[in-house]
């Protein structure tokens, strides 16, 4: 099989590099690991083998993350929903409506917030040897302190080009069995040069530091499969277990070896992932059905001081006032693309299909009313929410205006599972602390947007 033509797909102002392989009756979206290459280069070496047997039973859809391989390279750090954006461009791009989602290693986290957030355009997961966060957490003893990991980030940086170093990176960490095969570390070698420069590899790597998606799990409602090799250390089979247990209805897979990197013995991985697939083919699974949960953030916003104000400027002086505040929040929501789902008073109700542009909105907000001589505070939440008649509703729904009551006037707080799934984006947050929610059971540690 010859290696597939690259093509392109336009994500907002960044070209994003793909391919496409195999012609089989459903798409599959392979998610690469870390800054790999999925195209041409990794042709030229073992990947081959595993793209020939996943194209042997469906369409496969390759493509480069931004700032990695063929893709463009990016000044900023690209966070998660960016990345989101990206493979819904190449889905578009290559008409693509439904598909099975794979991410391996560093891809994983992608995947898992994909299918949480888009399940009407993902058909099921696949995730092999991936974590939910990096770092070790009270609940996650499995990562590594954010020191250990600095340390390695700066050592990985400074050596990128040294001789002998990325073999041994193979060898001795991402696929043992390699070792002592000359060819495949000069190989291995070309692939992560070309694949990416050490100044994207410290900007990607210090991303993944601050990445986590263990609230996320427990909103995929798509079926999903994890494996893991039994004694694969980067990271630890415990991992896999770990998200498997959190994903409703999950199935978990122990492979043998210990090689983290997916294209050794790649028959295992295939294997049960063609097995999982085509199940769902088979049984009609792959149609998309009607949704009536979903990954969303919320936002919430409201005028300070409103009763005082309306009072200042009577009931003809007041309304006109409020209809030019309406006016501008719609423009950030329609800016942001955000959707309205309620507007009560002076408040609005606002849900959103990635939390950045939540933040940045709600920022935006916050800026362009006080040209109205209005403050508003405003909250965010990451939450499965229930689907409702265009409506949403749930606990994170409640969660979400909790927070924006518990705001000063002019500020924008967020839960913690917003603030860990921006990782990447540049937003800058001071802690707030952690303090009780009325009506929502624990404490929960919020924190103030200082800058976008």
């Amino acid at each position: 099989m010859e290696a597939p033509e690259v093509r392109y797909a336009q994500s907002g102002d960044v070209n994003i590099a793909y391919s496409v392989v195999g012609d089989g009756p459903f798409d599959v979206v392979f998610i690469a690991g870390w800054v790999i290459s999925a195209l041409e280069l990794a042709w030229d070496g073992p990947p081959r083998e595993f793209y020939e047997r996943m194209a042997s039973f469906c369409r496969l859809i390759l493509f480069d993350k931004r700032g990695t391989g063929l893709s463009d390279r990016v000044s900023d750090i690209p966070d998660l929903e960016t990345r989101m954006d990206d493979v819904r461009a190449v889905m578009d791009a290559v008409g693509s409506e439904r598909a099975g989602i794979m991410g391996v290693s560093e891809g994983g986290a992608m995947t898992a917030l994909f299918a949480a957030t888009y399940p009407e355009r993902t058909a099921g997961a696949v995730l092999y040897g991936t974590y939910p966060t990096t770092l070790s957490r009270d609940d996650f003893p499995w990562g590594a302190t954010r020191e250990e990991i600095d340390e390695a980030i700066r050592e990985r940086t400074r050596r990128w080009n040294e001789d002998g170093f990325l073999e041994r990176y193979l060898s001795e960490g991402f696929g043992p069995s390699f070792a002592g095969d000359e060819e495949a570390g000069r190989w291995w070698r070309r692939l992560l040069l070309t694949s990416s420069s050490p100044g994207a590899v410290n900007q990607l790597s210090r991303m993944n530091v601050d990445l986590d998606v263990r609230h996320v799990l427990p909103s995929i409602r798509v079926p999903t499969l994890v494996l893991h090799r039994r004694d694969d250390d980067s990271p630890e089979i415990e991992s896999g277990r770990y998200i498997a247990e959190r994903i409703p209805g999950a199935e978990f897979v122990e492979l043998e070896g210990r090689d983290h990197i997916w294209f050794w013995n790649p028959g295992q991985i295939v294997d049960e992932a063609e097995r999982f697939f085509r199940g769902l083919w088979d049984r009609g699974e792959w149609s998309a059905v009607e949704q009536d949960r979903v990954l969303a953030t919320v936002l919430f916003t409201d005028i300070v001081g409103s009763t005082a104000k309306a009072a200042e400027l009577g009931d003809r002086g007041w309304r006109e006032l409020l209809e030019r505040h309406h006016s501008v929040v719609r423009r950030q929501l329609v800016r942001f693309r955000g959707t309205e789902l309620d507007t009560a008073g002076d408040g609005f109700f606002a849900s959103f299909d990635g939390p950045a542009r939540a933040i940045r909105c709600a920022r935006a907000i916050t800026e362009t009313v006080g040209e109205l001589g209005l403050e508003v505070r405003a909250g965010l939440h990451t939450g499965e929410c229930e689907l409702m008649n265009a409506k949403v509703g749930g606990i994170a729904v409640h969660i979400g205006a909790r927070v924006a009551s518990a705001a000063e006037p002019g500020e924008v707080l967020v839960s913690q599972t917003v603030k860990d799934l921006v990782a990447g984006s540049g937003i800058a947050f001071e802690d707030r602390g952690a303090t009780a929610l009325k009506g929502v059971p624990g404490e929960w540690k919020l924190y103030a947007v200082e800058s976008v």
